[in-house]
């Protein structure tokens, strides 16, 4: 019983510490200010999404076959 209380009490203090953000701000980050980091990840799950259906659209032969690809490379 003692050692789940101690285990608790570290669980519940390395909660509190918060790591590299400063202590009782959620959202926090030191590299993105919080509309920044809700760009980047808007960005990358609407990348995840048109990959995700372009798989689907591969995979259910709803395109025709050219050696050429949908995808802008650089």
């Amino acid at each position: 019983m003692r050692k789940l209380s101690i285990l608790g009490l570290f669980a519940i203090s390395s909660f509190a510490v918060g790591g590299c953000a400063r202590p009782f701000e959620i959202g926090w980050t030191p590299a993105y200010s919080l509309g920044e980091r809700g760009n980047l990840i808007a960005r990358n799950w609407d990348l995840e999404g048109k990959m995700t259906q372009d798989d689907i659209d591969s995979l259910l032969m709803l395109r025709p076959l050219t050696g050429l690809t949908t995808w802008k490379l650089r």
